[in-house]
């Protein structure tokens, strides 16, 4: 599985220009938030969700400050019902552990099996951050960017708005 270096040469191949801040773990977005505040960006929420079949894997986007109402979502997306992957899926579709959630995780998806849901206020963002496949660093890049890199990935993804 590919993890930060990869990340990196994906990047620079791809002349993305990315800020780079090492920090202690950060597993969750409230120990994240500790290490984030001299860090302008929009900071993301990065959320693995499996439909009712288990067949279908979507990584949904949206700024770490929301909460998504999963429930809303299910009936929006007309998927059935969604959980949280588990831990096995996580690594066999994006080759991340828990609490390192990232669209990075997209290099390790040779079959472009993983479709992105991405809150459409982050299109108004400048820049934003996530972690490199691992959770004890945060990168920043400009949003442009990283379209490039979802473009890049070939995984599909769309804009929905998912909170008020």
């Amino acid at each position: 599985m590919n993890g930060p270096k990869e990340i990196y040469e994906v990047l620079d191949d791809l002349d993305i220009k990315y800020e780079y801040y090492e920090h202690p773990p950060a597993p969750t977005i409230d120990e994240a938030r500790k290490y984030w505040r001299n860090i302008e960006a929009t900071h993301c929420k990065n959320i693995f969700f499996r439909n009712h079949k288990g067949n279908r894997h979507y990584l949904v986007i949206l700024d770490s400050g929301q909460q998504l109402d999963i429930h809303d979502m299910e009936k929006r997306l007309k998927q059935g019902k969604l959980s949280f992957a588990s831990p096995r899926r996580l690594k066999k579709y994006l080759g991340l552990e828990q609490g390192s959630v990232s669209p990075f995780g997209l290099i390790n998806d040779n079959e472009n099996h993983v479709h992105l849901f991405i809150d459409r206020n982050l299109q108004k963002a400048h820049t934003i951050s996530f972690h490199p496949n691992v959770n004890t660093a945060s990168l920043v890049i400009y949003y442009k960017d990283f379209i490039r890199f979802l473009d890049w990935s070939g995984n599909s993804y769309e804009f929905l708005k998912l909170y008020e």
